[in-house]
């Protein structure tokens, strides 16, 4: 049985000039298969309906609030009612969001970090194994074709036994205080009210205990955490340094910064085996660098056969044919892909296929808050060690 309509999807957040909504609501509707129709898009009444109108929606499905959202959707049929929702607010929300649109029956993609602490990850996990509902995470990152390829060659044992993974995502953006300027996004991710106990980790040190554990497949079970507040006044970290431990006895390093002037996403990995290494970096994310102990280094480039015949993950994410980039938005949308995928074989009652389950889960959620709530205490601790949260 064929599941013949779009997908019908919501949007908490992205109101006039938001960033990360408007990505979600390009990146989701770029294959075709979704259909953004409804949102309350901002706090304000009169911006969510000023969204609505630039989204070209019905002007009654621009909402004021959440509960009015939830409660006008949940009284239309199914294929016109929402399927699931976006949340792209900021990380103190996210939590009593999801809450009530899973406890209404609906669906969730959610930006990251997960929710607020810990305590609410648990919970919220609890809340999708008891509704049984489709819970999508936004870490992008894992959205890359080669990064795909990179996960499926050290899971699949080319590398040999892994060793060492060094995983950087500087940025320099933060340098000034910009927060001090009304600046939408800098005030904030930078207010410990709005974005929790960690600034920079948080908002993009987590992508890269996600890059590292998504490729490897390894988990940190130890770290040696250094956090800085290096612009004054600021009220949470700007640049973070960690030493850390794997399961299987690997040794890591993860930086983070967004107080590295001229950085501006340098979001980047390394692994390394007992046969081969391999690195890639996101600003240039068509191109993965294998690395031979006694052999000149290959550079594997997104969307040739060599690539779709070693990955069919990283295949079934590429859209054009190799030379012509892809990126930011695609990655987005690979995630939103299968988050999609597996979103209609639950409405058909059917299995999906394994590959539309690549996608970041609440249990990555999970992982993601205790790395934070970890790297705090290690910080703080003087203990060399700390072990990570469970």
């Amino acid at each position: 049985m064929a599941f013949n309509r779009k997908l019908q999807m919501g949007l908490i957040g992205g109101g006039p000039g938001a960033f990360i909504g408007d990505v979600h609501a390009k990146a989701a509707r770029l294959d075709g298969g979704i259909e953004l129709v409804a949102g309350a898009f901002s706090r304000d009444a009169q911006k969510s309906k000023q969204k609505g109108r630039e989204l070209l929606l019905d002007e009654n499905r621009a909402y004021a609030s959440i509960q009015e959202m939830i409660d006008k959707e949940s009284k239309l049929p199914e294929g016109k009612r929402i399927d699931f929702v976006a949340i792209t607010t900021p990380n103190n929300s996210h939590f009593a969001i999801a809450r009530d649109f899973l406890q209404a029956g609906f669906h969730i993609m959610c930006e990251k970090p997960m929710t607020f602490n810990s305590d609410e990850a648990k919970e919220l996990r609890q809340l999708v194994k008891k509704t049984g509902k489709v819970f999508g995470l936004m870490h992008n990152y894992t959205g890359y074709p080669m990064v795909k390829l990179a996960r499926d060659l050290a899971r699949g044992g080319e590398l040999g036994n892994i060793r060492k993974i060094v995983v950087q995502y500087p940025q320099g953006w933060l340098a000034t205080a910009l927060e001090q300027t009304g600046q939408t996004q800098a005030s904030w991710r930078t207010d410990p009210s709005q974005s929790g106990g960690a600034g920079s980790i948080g908002d993009i040190g987590t992508h890269a205990e996600n890059l590292a554990e998504y490729i490897t497949g390894l988990k940190i079970t130890h770290m040696c955490a250094d956090l800085t507040t290096f612009v004054a006044g600021r009220r949470l970290d700007d640049d973070g340094n960690c030493l850390l431990r794997f399961d299987n006895g690997a040794k890591g390093l993860l930086h983070v910064s967004q107080i590295s002037i001229g950085e501006e996403n340098g979001l980047a990995i390394w692994v390394y085996g007992e046969k081969k290494g391999l690195e890639w970096h996101q600003e240039h994310p068509n191109y993965l660098n294998v690395k031979l102990p006694d052999g000149p280094e290959q550079i594997w480039k997104r969307g040739n056969g060599y690539v779709a015949a070693k990955s069919a993950a990283a295949a079934r994410g590429s859209r054009i044919p190799s030379g012509h980039p892809e990126a930011f938005l695609e990655a987005f949308a690979n995630n939103y892909c299968n988050f999609a995928d597996t979103l209609r074989a639950h409405l058909l009652g059917t299995k999906p296929d394994p590959l539309a389950l690549d996608f970041p889960n609440v249990d990555d959620g999970v992982r993601g808050m205790l790395f934070i709530e970890t790297v705090l205490e290690s910080a703080k601790s003087e203990k060399k060690w700390t072990a990570m949260k469970t």
